[in-house]
């Protein structure tokens, strides 16, 4: 009976020094700061990692703070640039506790401290971009507004016990009706654009293509000319020829004559002719001597073949 009564007490001496311990130790991490508050004032800080001894609570408390990178986003607002235009900008920003001590005086947690870093950053950023153009903020000094508008925010800031690390603007841009407005104006040029240059295109088409039906033109004249010029040149070429052979030998030249007029008057098929024997024109027919036989009394025999053409100009 007196064992287990000795034991049941020791496992409570035990359990109570425990407790007792668990109550009067803390734990800091890597990525915290400590405060120990003993009757609501600060007794100590601690930014070591590492176990601490403190009185248990009420009469001494800790506060633990985050030491990392912690983020705020900010709503969008409405400022009105050096240009006059109306723009909207969404930031955020991104800092850390470098004075546990100033950060726990100043705002005591996180959310007012969020709050009042809010506050800070939205006053600033609508100053400094309320002197710059709507093409810096976009464009060329993006990057100078950010930075100022970080080291201005971090002036403010170190009396709470912050250090800003960087401020982005996350997005610049006209509201949704301008933006509208804006696309459609951009759009209307652009057409505007697209019909100067299909008008020019259709210009200089036209112009190519009636250099071209000229060009077409001059050529097939100066070959229609060429071509007169050549087949009169054959003409009077072959009429001398022709001339010629007359005055070497009529007679044969007037036999070659009457053979071409009988292939092309006497042809394969239907082909009728009403003419009398003695017709002149079958005079070749009696025989080759048929011109010299006939003499006066055939008279056509020694006709002259049909004067030749005269050549085209």
């Amino acid at each position: 009976m007196n064992g287990s009564v000795f034991r049941a007490a020791l496992l409570v001496l035990v359990v109570a020094a425990a407790a007792v311990l668990y109550a009067c130790t803390f734990v800091v991490s890597q990525t915290q700061s400590a405060i120990v508050l003993r009757l609501g004032a600060v007794r100590a800080v601690k930014t070591a990692p590492g176990l601490y001894f403190k009185w248990f609570a009420p009469i001494e408390t800790v506060t633990l703070l985050d030491n990392r990178i912690l983020d705020l986003d900010l709503p969008a607002q409405e400022i009105i640039a050096s240009d006059q235009k109306r723009l909207v900008v969404d930031a955020f920003t991104r800092y850390r506790i470098s004075d546990p001590l100033r950060f726990y005086q100043a705002v005591n947690n996180i959310p007012r401290a969020n709050s009042q870093l809010a506050s800070i950053v939205n006053g600033n950023v609508r100053s400094v971009l309320a002197e710059a153009t709507f093409i810096a903020m976009v464009r060329t000094e993006r990057s100078r507004l950010m930075n100022r508008i970080r080291d201005d925010v971090n002036r403010e800031a170190a009396r709470f016990g912050m250090t800003v690390v960087d401020v982005r603007l996350r997005r610049v841009d006209l509201p949704t009706a301008n933006s509208a407005a804006v696309f459609q104006r951009m759009q209307t040029e652009r057409q505007r654009e697209a019909a100067e240059a299909r008008a020019l295109g259709g210009q200089q088409a036209q112009e190519i293509r009636a250099r071209a039906d000229r060009d077409a033109t001059v050529i097939v004249a100066e070959a229609q000319q060429r071509s007169d010029v050549i087949r009169g040149e054959g003409e009077a070429e072959r009429n001398k020829v022709f001339a010629e052979a007359f005055g070497k030998d009529p007679e044969f030249f007037s036999f070659y004559r009457s053979m071409q007029a009988y292939e092309a008057s006497i042809k394969a098929g239907d082909t009728r002719m009403v003419l009398t024997p003695d017709s002149p024109f079958f005079r070749f027919f009696n025989g080759p001597n048929a011109q010299r036989q006939g003499g006066p009394q055939q008279g056509s025999g020694a006709t002259a073949p049909a004067a030749p053409a005269p050549a085209r100009p």
